[in-house]
């Protein structure tokens, strides 16, 4: 064999490796609720008027804005938008003002300003509101409140409501940490589910309508993906990240907010990295000792936590498993009992009255300080079991994947 033959030879075996990888990565990729409905010709949308729950996060598995794709293929009339806006620009808890879209020119009614659920007036042009936007899989995290206050309105105005699904980070065989009381209900906790619920928001949508959560049932729709299974987390899915807001900066990002989120809501002074890559994924304070490092290490199984510095002086860094091994939920009760003790109980005697108030709110009770004060932390999280073992079966009937 000469060289010029062994090069063409060399050539094509190089473009049948490519091709056969490719075909593999093809046939194992991730697709999207809003792919699936675009493979069926927007059998759902068609000849009706279409809204559009969304931001920054709805695109398809390549990329493309779903409201773009939807603009151009089917009747299109309206948009609206949740907390941190149609760019996910904006900051946590700050009210976001309606606007029009420059892409496509439509209005974009915000549901985090004056109102948090769609009103009769912004749904009175449209037949059908479809939802579309990357949750992060804990319960305190703004979109799955949306959704739900979507769900209700879609019921209560006799509109048709379509899930386009998507993954959960987290993946789905996480059920972690603590319930919620039912006073405690808000839009920081809309839902009677595990701070981790391990559910797509298509699957949530279902048990929601099903149970009557947010009122009367609504004609829902779920758009299922294909090609994702239970124990997939983000990094599995080969699909690109978007962030859905600031302090959510890449695909581990939701495993360190379901980590350290609960205990940033009390302290003022406590460094969580916020608006950096490592976003949640560190704890700093003056009051921060090795001790804490040391005490972390050795509950949080699976979970790397190691000593660093941040600004406000000694902290922690977390590496959760990108496989998903660990129980995120119980590394948050005891990253709050550690920063209660290190700080004297600072955290909580600190906290003015609406952060502890917000506090309880994300937390979903007000019996954690004390329950610190007579119990060992291990004993906490040993008393949520029964809850999430009664939520495991009650969701297994609305499980999609």
């Amino acid at each position: 064999m000469n060289l010029r033959t062994l090069t063409l030879f060399l050539s094509l075996l190089l473009a049948l490796s490519a091709l056969i990888s490719f075909s593999i990565s093809n046939a194992n990729a991730v697709e999207l609720g809003i792919d699936v409905l675009q493979k069926n010709n927007f059998d759902l949308l068609r000849g009706k008027r279409v809204g559009l729950v969304t931001n920054q996060t709805g695109v398809n598995s390549t990329g493309v804005k779903t409201r773009l794709i939807l603009k151009k293929h089917v009747n299109l009339v309206a948009l609206y938008t949740p907390e941190h806006g149609l760019d996910g620009t904006e900051k946590a808890g700050v009210e976001v003002r309606s606007r029009r879209d420059s892409l496509t020119g439509l209005p974009a009614y915000s549901l985090y300003g004056d109102t948090r659920k769609p009103t009769p007036q912004m749904l009175a042009g449209i037949d059908v509101l479809v939802y579309d936007m990357q949750d992060i899989g804990c319960r305190s995290y703004t979109y799955i409140s949306t959704m739900g206050k979507c769900l209700q309105a879609c019921a209560e105005q006799g509109k048709e409501f379509v899930v386009l699904d998507r993954p959960n980070p987290l993946g789905g065989n996480r059920v972690e940490g603590q319930g919620i009381e039912p006073k405690w209900i808000s839009f920081v906790g809309q839902f009677p589910i595990p701070y981790v619920h391990g559910l797509t928001v298509g699957e949530l949508a279902l048990i929601a309508n099903s149970k009557g959560w947010m009122g009367p049932k609504a004609n829902l729709q779920v758009v299922k993906m294909h090609g994702w299974n239970r124990s997939m987390t983000w990094p599995m899915t080969g699909l690109h990240w978007v962030p859905p807001s600031p302090n959510i900066p890449n695909e581990m990002s939701p495993s360190y907010y379901v980590i350290t989120g609960v205990v940033g809501e009390l302290a003022g002074g406590l460094d969580q990295g916020l608006f950096s890559p490592k976003a949640f994924q560190v704890l700093g304070a003056p009051w921060v000792k090795p001790q804490m490092v040391s005490s972390l290490r050795a509950k949080c199984e699976d979970i790397k936590v190691e000593p660093t510095m941040t600004a406000s002086g000694p902290g922690v860094i977390y590496h959760a498993n990108p496989s998903g091994g660990g129980d995120l939920g119980a590394a948050a009760l005891y990253t709050l009992a550690e920063c209660n003790r290190e700080s004297h109980g600072m955290i909580f005697t600190k906290a003015s009255k609406s952060k502890l108030d917000l506090f309880q709110k994300v937390y979903g009770s007000d019996t954690i300080r004390r329950e610190l004060a007579t119990k060992r932390p291990e004993q906490i999280v040993a008393s949520w079991q029964p809850f999430l073992s009664r939520f495991r079966s009650e969701r297994q009937p609305y499980l999609l994947y």
